[in-house]
């Protein structure tokens, strides 16, 4: 059977990690893998994190199972970090969130949600997006079309010919997938008054919005970078979201995020969940449990999550300054207007408009390491590597 397989080719990522690790170059700079960075080139374990292990090594009782929904006060919790607590869908209880194993099995889980409900059910995705919204929706089912998104040109965003594009091409009960916060891979993000045309222009299209929260607090904070999902959520009636704590957590490996919908009423609310119940079971049957005992622990305690809250503004500063620190000294080289739109943009990435060419030159001259688009983790950077980083850069531009 398996004779008739053939041998596929590498994530583009994955691929970057092995040519990295390879280089004996001691210098060598990875900024392809979009993982957060601390000042030191570590991703490091929260301090919140450590403390909420330590309380659950003590408290923990038992690993029996906990059921396809996951943790029930993660849950809770989950929906009130990323709504608020006070969200008028809350108190109408017509918001569920469930937990799910980490961004991907929310996206997984929502696309089998929606082709449940709609077989031939249409999403458009924006062009560029994270290299695995693609494969994660499309294996579902579902028909993925693209909408203009990133001038690359201007290093914004085209935001008028994505609303034409939409209103003009996609039809009643189309979804339409937007990135929460911290775009990836641009880093180009919705002001709040292009949310509120694009919520107009789903209301009035009878398009879902299907947005993807991977970066929460990576943005502006917390609050600011849920408030066009927040706005949606109250505004019309159908709105899903998938959730990540990979990376405001820095749970990456724990595997922990997830599901949610908000609908009309709550009659709709307990189908939604049945229905994806019944998914779960005859997916993965149940989520891992401790990153969700993680959070849990974490958003429970006022003292315990106002030092992670902390934490995290720690982590987003210091991408900033990094935006900052490159800007200054790609302009000290002369570069400052072809860089300018760094210090701009929100979360870890950033496309530096690089051609391929010049991208293979950084890693076979330099061991600078991205993806052939130019596309770098801004977390990657650190005070040690921006000079050897700008020098390489200098010499292929």
């Amino acid at each position: 059977m398996f004779d008739r397989l053939s041998l596929l080719s590498a994530d583009p990522i994955l691929g970057l990690i092995g040519q990295y690790t390879a280089d004996s170059n001691p210098n060598k700079i990875d900024l392809g893998v979009g993982v957060y960075r601390d000042a030191q080139g570590h991703t490091p374990i929260l301090a919140t994190v450590k403390k909420a292990e330590s309380i659950l090594w003590e408290a923990e009782q038992t690993k029996s199972y906990i059921g396809p929904a996951g943790n029930q006060q993660f849950n809770r919790l989950a929906l009130e970090l990323i709504l608020g607590d006070a969200h008028t869908a809350l108190a109408d209880n017509r918001a569920i969130a469930m937990q799910t194993p980490g961004g991907c099995g929310a996206l997984r889980v929502a696309a089998e949600l929606i082709v449940a409900a709609n077989p031939k059910a249409k999403i458009w995705v924006s062009d560029p997006t994270w290299g695995n919204h693609v494969p994660l929706l499309g294996d579902s089912g579902m028909e993925i079309a693209t909408y203009p998104y990133y001038d690359y040109e201007s290093h914004g965003i085209r935001f008028a010919d994505m609303l034409t594009t939409l209103r003009e091409s996609a039809v009643a009960g189309d979804l339409v997938l937007v990135h929460a916060c911290c775009h990836n891979p641009s880093g180009a993000d919705l002001s709040l008054a292009q949310w509120l045309q694009l919520t107009n222009l789903c209301a009035e299209k009878g398009l879902i919005p299907f947005v993807d929260m991977a970066y929460q607090g990576f943005g502006d904070g917390l609050d600011q970078d849920a408030a066009g999902l927040r706005m949606m959520a109250d505004q019309l009636p159908e709105v899903i979201f998938a959730y990540s704590c990979s990376k405001n957590f820095g749970l990456y490996r724990e595997r922990i995020g997830a599901v949610g919908v908000v609908v009309a009423n709550s009659e709709r609310a307990t189908a939604v969940v049945s229905q994806i119940m019944r998914i779960v079971r005859g997916i993965y049957s149940m989520p891992p449990s401790h990153g969700a005992a993680i959070v849990e622990t974490i958003l429970a305690d006022p003292v315990l999550c106002q030092a992670w809250v902390d934490e995290l503004a720690l982590m987003r500063n210091r991408i900033q300054t990094m935006r900052h620190a490159l800007l200054d000294a790609m302009t000290a080289q002369g570069y400052g207007d072809r860089f300018h739109f760094i210090t701009g943009e929100k979360g870890m990435f950033s496309f530096l408009g690089l051609t391929p060419e010049q991208v293979r030159r950084l890693i076979k001259e330099h061991s600078v390491y991205m993806v052939d688009s130019s596309r770098i983790n801004v977390a990657g950077l650190t005070p040690t590597n921006i000079d050897p980083l700008v020098k390489a850069l200098t010499a292929v531009l």
